[in-house]
C-alpha cells in the first residue's frame, strides 16, 4: 500500500500568529492577517498585480500596474501576460503559473484577469480572478471553480 503524504507549511499549524497582511489592506479600520501559506501566496499575487511600478521604495521595477491600463486606447494582452509572468518569476518564485487569461472590454473600461497557479510547496492548484472597472473600483474574487474539471487534472 502506497502512502501519499500531504505536504504542508509548518506555520499553517500555528493559529496564534499571522504570516502577512491580507488583501484588502484595511477592513473595518484594522489590518487583516493571512493565517495560511495559501492565503499569503494569494495576497502576494494580488499585491503584485495592483502595485504600480515605482510605488515601492527600493523596488522600482516591482508591480504590474493594472490600474493604469484601464484608460489606455489599446492594450496588448500578450504583452500583459508576459509582464505578469516576468513579475511572478522574480517576486513570487514559490508558484508556477499554469494559465493567465486577460480580456479588456474597451467600451466599459473593464479589465478582467484570471490567473491559475500551482503552489510549488505542495502542488496545490488555485486561481485568482480580478475585475477592474475604470473609475468605479475593483472586484477581487477567489475563484470557486473546480480546477480539476476545468483543466482535466487528476483529483488531488
Amino acid at each position: 500500500m502506497a502512502i501519499n503524504p500531504t505536504r504542508i507549511f509548518p506555520d499553517d499549524l500555528n493559529r496564534n500568529s499571522t504570516m502577512g497582511v491580507a488583501f484588502p489592506l484595511m477592513e473595518g479600520g484594522k489590518f487583516t492577517g493571512t493565517l495560511t501559506y495559501k492565503e499569503q501566496v494569494k495576497s502576494n499575487i494580488i499585491h503584485t498585480l495592483m502595485t504600480e511600478r515605482g510605488e515601492i521604495v527600493n523596488k522600482p521595477k516591482f508591480g504590474v500596474g493594472l490600474k493604469n491600463l484601464l484608460f489606455e486606447q489599446n492594450i496588448d494582452i500578450e504583452q500583459l501576460k508576459s509582464q505578469i509572468q516576468n513579475q511572478f518569476d522574480i517576486y513570487i518564485p514559490n508558484i508556477e503559473l499554469n494559465n493567465v487569461e486577460a480580456e479588456f472590454i474597451e467600451n466599459d473600461n473593464l479589465l478582467y484577469i484570471k490567473i491559475v497557479y500551482e503552489i510549488l510547496l505542495n502542488g496545490e492548484l488555485d486561481a485568482v480572478k480580478l475585475n477592474f472597472l475604470g473609475g468605479a473600483g475593483r472586484n477581487v474574487e477567489n475563484t470557486a471553480i473546480n480546477l480539476n474539471k476545468a483543466y482535466n487534472l487528476p483529483n488531488l
